[in-house]
């Protein structure tokens, strides 16, 4: 049918109907002209012959349909029978098609009309030819037959006679002589001439001579030729040629096979190697054959799922943990499994014939067999997979020696088969694909069987990957691509799971790491990967090879420790090379269980090949990522245990071996992208190992300052641990970071994600976690940063970090981060400009140098300058100039100072050192002479260094010099500066890093040296120190530690300046930051008057000192954990300078005594803080002073005659006014005016009470506002229950605030914090008595000045005029107050006012103090209530008179004045003793200081160590005595405590901004009590009058 339809398609094209209509013209010639040349082609085969019998169909077609005359066609067939021999056979096979198409129709006259036709055609075509091809009935009607019935029977008959009848030839009628015969034919030397052909002609012979059964003559070849197997060549043409029916082949062989399927039977190998040979060259077919074949392949099947199940079975068993009981049964199941497996199954026969097929290379067939069988079923048995290796050496064979053989090797050269079916050797990669690929495929993990082939793949992979690597051709591109997927492939699926099932081969290991290394690692990792998870699974050999390693590694693991690294390392190595996954899986998952076991881990790898430390990188990578895992513990403020164990060994490992660590820090990388900063945890201690790069906040101040020097001294004595052996290690760091252009985008990610961590990761996470992740980020960053800017040469750093307006402005890099990054740039620049100047011209003279230096500067930082002003608003350019603000961010501590101690602590150390070694007598000379050479060079290289550094800081501050000028415009007011500066340089850069936080306070130190215009030392120091609660709370707890530092140094200078006159005069006496005034009004400005004077800075700093307390114990009391926590953080820091006053540092003693109680059981991290600080502090107790050897209380009292009358030591009026301008130094102009604006409202209000008052005021300088203060503060005990105790209530709430307000630049906010302050303070000091004490004193201080200031100074008038909108309100409020606390002041002054001022102070204090008590701590209760008593009992009298008060206040107050002068001797001589006890620790002073020291000590035993109970105690009771001593004493003590006083304090250098608040507070004090301090003023300038 199939033939009919293209022939019919074809004929429709072949003739055209106007060849049949004008047939006789000229359709005739037309066909024999087609017919003609389509017989010119002689060929036989099919197309030839379909395109001839086309056009005859097609005319047979039209005679059958009647279009064409039977005559006509018959005529034209005859012509055309001459064209070829075969035609009448082509004309047949056409008339056959069309008997079966007509025989189909239904019209009879078409099938007459083929009839017809043929029988026209049988002269030409013959009848035997017809009969074969026509049906019989067709034949019948033609007459070339009588009956097609008996026609058929005959045929049937025939067919059987030929086909199915035996020739039974009889074994009687067979002789044996002819199989003797045959054998000895068959069985004869076939080395000569012999053929199979002469052979064959015999065997004819034979077989017609002895009547031989040909099908049994034919098993005879076939057992002859099983016994000659090697005569293939001979044996396979005879069969051919003697029987190529295939089916009669298989039925024999297959009968032979059948033979040995018995139990136990065993089929030999060389009927294996026949029916191969037979199928490699075609004779039978292998479906054929594989029926006969035995086990079926569902046994096979079954078999195989079975090993599955055991393998899992045996793991499962290896895993569990066996309950001795159970054991005994297992051995009897064991047994009984042994007798069953004693009778053998017979051979499995398939896979007999499959190694046969692969022995002789027929890979076509063997592959086929494979594919019916599970997979790596058939390569799990050893035979099948070393014959299959064997042929893929062969195959491999040429390319491996062009491309795969390591230079030097000599190597085997292998035969190829001589067989040419076999697989073509490969002579190109590309001609690997065709076979070998798919060979390895099917090895899969059995490939382990040949060790030699494996290193050849590898070889090869090797060999591929240079090409690879080198292939440029763009056409190539994607076959080499190709090829690349197909040798990963090969690694996943054959090289690595064969290495594991090699036992403990370190070499093949190594030899694949030749390979693996020059795949990037997302190829390695990922096969890593596929190796550890998923091939393990995938056989059943591996699954047993698996639960063996666990088991192994768990011994290993059980014993290891650090006494036996070595061995239990080599028991790790062996294990390893076969099996790293699995094992490393296992040694992390207890490394995070067990942190102990790192290090014995960590040394116990040294015998890993590179391949498994690559391995090990991967499975720490997956270990970290590993999503079930919590990276917090579940108390939410840790970071997990595990996490922190992996990462230590992160450090560890990849600093001690060569680990590739791309992969590592790309997941870091990643992790950050993603938002998430656990993970750098990682960075921080790969860095931290690698680098020796370490970030602590923990560092001594020696090592701070060793810091600050170049590289050689930090690492000799910056450093905790030892950093001379990290070069290599380094060095690997810095090149991953380079390759893979990582440095710059984590720079970047953690700049940014310090940010993220609070307002993105930090959520729902606790505060402290928050905190300790910031921390994390800021320090690796910090860290890292670090590392860069040692490790990286210039270019390499300059080429990656872009300038500071990109990084802030484009990357949104935080400022600090940017300068941190872009610093080292900067000063690379400078330096590589100054060097190229240098070099241009030659001049050697210092300050041509400078002069290059300070070119190169202009050069670089010019642009930086530019670049500056994008990133702040443009008024705060108003204030510091951008130069000011860059060169403030690009210098470091380098540049200040030079740290000679640090430099000779070293060198000492280097010197100490040789002197051992010389001493040493157990050292060998020679290591001696190598040891000292070591050192002498070292020595040599730190004094270079020193002098390097030194020359570097003198051009820098030259350069500063030059500057400073243009630093500060103020064109808002200093104030307004000082904020802006503290806002954006200072602060942001204190809490960066603890070299930061020292660099901060030395600059602020370096730009009052350099004597700044615009620049108010004073106030910024008040700033610092005036309220720290909000700065303190807002840290984290690094930050607190680098906060505390700063304030340590800044308090260091200020403590140094109040130390000693002398140097106080020489560092600050005509420094234009200590002026106190601001010369709006062209106010003559030679006048020492503007000056702060010693006497005064004194008083200031004690003020500091009690702010900090206020501040400190605020914190203390919030309960709050971050607000303890930092506040501890920073006292501990500052302990060596803070607290130096006695009262101050007892109620700070006490306060942290209550924490600690409180937080034994409920905060353990708190209560460890404080049980630090507080023993820390009990040790400090001998070097605190009291009070007044601190600074002078009483004495700018008692010389506080008229206005700025000087009587006694020191002009006391001028101090007094000019401390007020002190305490506020800079608000100077505005909160001065301020301040002068309430005194003179107080003063005005105060006339209408009485003259008396007025002088009072004046007189008063300093005592009135402590008076004052006190008064009030009385008056608020008595009226607690009342107004004030809500006034303070409310102020508490404030008190929170007032920093915040203060530096917040506005001025009246910040009077108003100042007040809230006090009434903070009255509060707080209830458990800071003592320190609010002192702080009442510094208060009074600011505020009698204030007084002196407004009877006196023009300067106030100037300074009030500038703002008068404040003084307005200022005024306000303090006549809203003065109504309010009027009475009660004068109550109280009178009270006061009898007692000299030091007295008052004190007594004031005291009761200032109790109240405090009285309020909050109930320890102090009972004395505070008495003192309110009395306080009552006076209050009340003076109540009912005011005229009468005032005298009798004058009186008392004189009597009071003596015993407080007394008590103040006291304490002034206590506090003298013990500040000589202090300069004699200190500096010998003569004898007898001494023993006056004691006697003081004695005194202070005596009255002044509790200064609370003594304050209480310098009561009216002992005012005889005391008043008179303190006359006596007073002058005296006065002058030499300010000596004395100032040499002891070195310390408090960080309380610019104190000063300010507290001014500010004391204003407010004033203010509100400006009415009480009024009428305290009038009452002191009567008692001033009377006395």
């Amino acid at each position: 049918g199939a033939k009919c339809g293209i022939v019919g398609k074809m004929a429709a094209v072949v003739l055209p109907t106007d060849w049949i209509k004008n047939w006789e013209k000229s359709g005739k010639n037309e066909f024999l002209q087609l017919c003609r040349n389509l017989s010119d082609n002689k060929g036989n085969d099919e197309s030839t012959l379909r395109d001839i019998q086309a056009p005859l169909y097609e005319l047979s077609w039209h005679v059958i349909r009647g279009n064409l005359k039977l005559d006509l066609a018959a005529n034209v067939l005859n012509d055309i029978m001459e064209l070829r021999d075969d035609m009448s056979s082509i004309l047949a096979d056409v008339f056959c098609i069309l008997d079966i198409e007509t025989g189909c129709l239904e019209e009879k006259i078409k099938r007459d009309h083929f009839t017809q036709l043929v029988g026209a055609c049988l002269y030409f075509v013959s009848d035997t030819v017809l009969k074969e091809r026509l049906d019989p009935e067709t034949l019948e009607s033609l007459g070339l037959i009588k009956q097609a019935q008996q026609f058929n029977q005959k045929i049937v008959k025939i067919k059987t006679k030929l086909f199915y009848k035996q020739q039974k030839f009889n074994l009687l009628r067979e002789e044996n002589e002819g199989y003797a015969k045959l054998i000895t034919e068959l069985g004869q030397d076939l080395s000569g001439n012999i053929t199979s052909h002469l052979i064959l002609e015999n065997i004819k012979s034979l077989i017609g001579c002895f009547n031989l059964d040909p099908n049994r003559v034919l098993d005879i070849i076939l057992e002859v030729y099983e016994c000659r197997s090697d005569q293939d060549e001979f044996f396979i043409p005879l069969i051919k040629s003697y029987m190529c029916e295939p089916q009669t082949l298989c039925h024999i062989l297959g009968f032979k096979f059948k033979f040995h399927q018995e139990p136990n039977g065993e089929t030999p190998s060389s009927l294996y190697h026949v029916a191969a040979a037979l199928l490699q060259h075609n004779l039978i077919e292998l479906e054929d054959l594989y029926v006969h074949l035995l086990p079926l392949d569902p046994v096979i099947l079954e078999e195989h799922k079975k090993e599955i199940t055991e393998a899992k079975q045996i793991a499962r068993k290896l895993t569990m943990v066996l309950v001795p009981s159970e054991k005994p049964d297992e051995k009897e199941k064991e047994k009984e499994k042994e007798e069953e497996k004693n009778e053998k199954p017979p051979d499995n026969q398939k896979l007999g014939l499959l190694e046969a097929l692969l022995k002789i290379g027929d890979w076509h067939h063997a592959q086929s067999i494979m594919d019916q069988m599970p997979s790596f079923y058939a390569t799990s048995h050893k035979s099948i997979a070393v014959a299959l290796c064997q042929l893929l050496h062969l195959t491999v064979e040429p390319l491996y020696r062009r491309a795969g053989v390591p230079k030097g090797a000599k190597g085997g050269l292998m035969r190829p088969l001589r067989n040419r079916r076999a697989p073509r050797p490969a002579e190109t990669f590309d001609e690997l694909r065709k076979e070998v690929f798919s060979m390895l495929c099917y090895l899969g993990p059995h490939l382990s069987h040949d060790a030699i082939l494996f290193a050849k793949i590898v070889r090869l992979g090797k060999g591929f990957m240079k090409e690879f690597q080198n292939e440029s051709k763009q056409d190539d591109k994607e076959k080499m691509d190709t090829l690349l997927s197909c040798f990963l492939s090969i690694a996943d699926q054959v090289l690595l799971p064969s290495l594991t099932l090699m036992d403990c081969n370190a070499c093949m290991s190594e030899e694949l790491w030749g390979l693996f290394k020059l795949f990037p690692y997302q190829h390695r990792y990922r096969l890593y990967g596929q190796w550890k998870n998923e091939t393990y699974n995938s056989h059943p050999l591996l699954v047993k090879v698996k639960a063996q390693t666990v088991d192994r590694a768990k011994y290993i693991m059980k014993r290891l420790t650090k006494e036996n690294v070595k061995p239990s390392g080599r028991q790790i190595g062996k294990l390893s090379h076969s099996n790293p996954t699995i094992l490393f899986d296992y040694i992390l998952s207890q490394i995070q269980w067990y942190d102990n076991l790192i290090t014995p881990v960590v040394d116990s790898l040294k015998y890993l090949t590179s391949l498994n430390y690559d391995v090990l990188a991967y499975c720490i990578i997956e270990a970290l990522a590993n999503p079930e895992k919590e990276k917090m513990k579940h108390d939410d403020t840790t970071i997990s245990a595990w996490l922190q164990s992996l990462a230590s060994l992160c450090g560890a490992v990849f600093r001690k071996y060569p680990i590739e660590l791309a992969g590592l820090l790309q997941y870091v990388t990643n992790q950050l992208k993603a938002g998430k900063s656990f993970d750098l945890l990682i960075l921080k201690e790969v860095v931290q190992k690698m680098a020796g790069i370490e970030i602590t906040d923990e560092m001594t101040i020696e090592q701070l300052e060793a810091m600050t020097g170049g590289e050689q001294l930090k690492a000799e004595g910056g450093y905790f641990g030892q950093i001379r052996n990290t070069k290599k290690s380094s060095q690997r760091l810095k090149d991953a970071l380079l390759d893979h252009e990582l440095a710059l985008p984590i720079c970047l990610l953690m700049a940014q994600q310090r940010n993220g961590v609070v307002f993105l990761e930090g959520g729902e996470k606790h505060l402290k976690l928050v905190g300790k992740l910031y921390d994390q980020c800021h320090d690796t960053l910090v860290q890292f940063g670090g590392f860069l800017a040692s490790n990286l040469s210039t270019e390499d750093y300059i080429k990656r970090v872009p300038s500071v307006d990109i990084l802030c402005n484009q990357f949104h890099t935080p400022h600090d981060a940017a300068f941190f990054l872009s610093r080292p740039m900067y000063a690379h620049q400078i330096l590589s400009k100054y060097d190229e100047l240098k070099k241009a011209e030659k001049g050697n003279r210092q300050q041509q140098k400078v002069h290059k230096y300070i070119t190169a500067c202009e050069l670089v930082m010019t642009p930086v300058h530019e670049a500056v002003v994008s990133l702040h608003p443009p008024k705060v350019w108003d204030d510091i100039r951008p130069q000011f603000y860059a060169t403030f961010w690009s210098l470091t501590m380098y540049d200040l100072a030079v740290p000679h101690n640090a430099y000779d602590r070293e060198v000492n150390k280097l010197r100490l050192q040789m002197k051992a070694i010389d001493e040493n007598p157990e050292m060998p000379p020679n290591k001696k002479k190598k040891e000292k050479e070591r050192c002498t060079v070292l020595q040599d290289k730190l004094l270079e260094e020193e002098k390097k550094q030194l020359e570097h800081v003198q051009r820098v501050l030259h350069r500063l010099k030059l500057e400073k000028d243009n630093w500060l415009l103020a064109k808002s007011t200093k104030n307004e500066t000082i904020t802006k500066f503290l806002q954006l340089c200072i602060f942001p850069r204190c809490i960066f890093s603890a070299i930061d936080a020292v660099y901060c306070a030395r600059f602020v130190e370096l730009v009052h040296q350099q004597k700044t215009p615009n620049f108010c030392t004073l106030l910024c120091y008040d700033r610092v120190f005036s309220d720290i609660i909000y700065t303190v709370a807002s840290c984290t707890e690094n930050e607190a530690r680098r906060y505390g530092r700063f304030l340590c140094c800044m308090l260091e200078t200020v403590t140094r300046w109040h130390s000693d006159r002398a140097i106080y005069e020489k560092e600050c006496g005509n420094y234009p930051g200590f002026l106190t005034i601001l010369r709006a009004t062209g106010f003559d400005g030679g006048n020492k008057a503007d000056q702060l004077d010693y006497e005064n800075f004194r008083h200031v700093v004690h003020k500091w000192h009690y702010k900090l307390t206020k501040a400190s114990v605020h914190c203390l009391e919030t309960g709050e954990y971050t607000h303890i926590r930092n506040i501890l953080i920073v006292l501990t820091k500052i302990l060596h300078w803070y607290p130096k006053v006695l009262n101050l540092g007892q109620a700070l003693e006490r306060r942290v005594h209550k924490i600690c109680q409180e937080e034994k059981e409920k905060r353990p991290d708190l209560y460890a803080l404080a049980m630090g600080y507080s023993g820390q502090l009990k040790s400090r107790k001998p070097y605190m002073v009291p009070e007044n050897e601190f600074h002078h209380k009483e004495q700018p009292v008692r010389s506080a005659t008229p206005a700025n009358l000087q009587n006694g030591p020191g002009s006391a009026g001028k101090t007094a006014a000019t401390a007020t301008n002190a305490g506020k130094p800079e608000e100077c102009a505005t909160e001065e005016t301020d301040k002068s604006k309430e005194k003179s409202q107080g003063t005005v209000k105060a006339p209408s009470k009485t003259n008396t008052l007025t002088t009072k005021v004046t007189t008063s300088n300093g005592n009135s506002a402590p008076n004052s203060t006190k008064a009030v503060k009385e008056k608020e005990d008595k009226e607690k229950s009342g107004k004030e105790k809500n006034k303070e209530r409310k102020e508490k709430t404030p008190a929170s605030t007032p920093e915040a307000k203060v530096t917040g630049k506005e001025k009246p906010k910040e009077e108003r914090p100042g007040k809230d302050d006090k009434a903070r303070e009255a509060k707080e000091k209830t458990p800071k008595a003592d320190k609010e004490k002192e702080k009442l004193k510094k208060e009074e201080k600011p505020s009698k000045e204030d007084k002196l200031k407004v009877s006196g100074n023009t300067e106030f008038k100037s300074s009030a005029d500038k703002e008068p909108s404040k003084e307005r309100d200022v005024a306000k409020e303090a006549k809203v107050k003065e109504m309010s606390k009027g009475e009660k002041a004068a109550v109280t002054g009178s009270l006061k006012s009898p007692v000299p001022r030091s007295e008052t102070s004190e007594s004031e204090r005291e009761q200032k103090r109790r109240k405090l008590d009285t309020h909050s701590s109930p320890s102090h209760s009972s004395t505070v209530k008495d003192n309110l008593n009395e306080l009552k009992d006076s209050a009340s009298k003076h109540y009912a008179n005011h005229s009468t008060a005032t005298q009798s206040k004058s009186k008392e107050r004189e009597m009071d004045k003596k015993d407080m002068e007394k008590s103040r001797d006291r304490s002034k001589e206590r506090e003298k003793k013990e500040e000589k006890e202090r300069k004699d620790r200190k500096r010998d002073h003569s004898n007898n200081e001494r023993e006056l020291s004691q006697e003081l000590k004695r005194r202070k035993d005596e009255n002044g160590t509790s200064s609370s109970k003594h304050s209480k105690s310098a009561s009216p009771s002992d005012s005889p005595r005391s008043g008179e001593k303190d006359k006596s004493k007073s002058s005296k003590s006065s002058s030499k405590e300010k000596s004395d006083l100032a040499k002891p304090e070195k310390s408090s250098s960080g309380g610019k901004k104190e000063s300010r608040h507290d001014k500010e507070k004391s204003e407010k004090k004033e203010k509100r009590d400006s009415t009480g301090a009024k009428e305290d003023k009038k009452h002191h300038k009567s008692s001033d009058k009377h006395r």
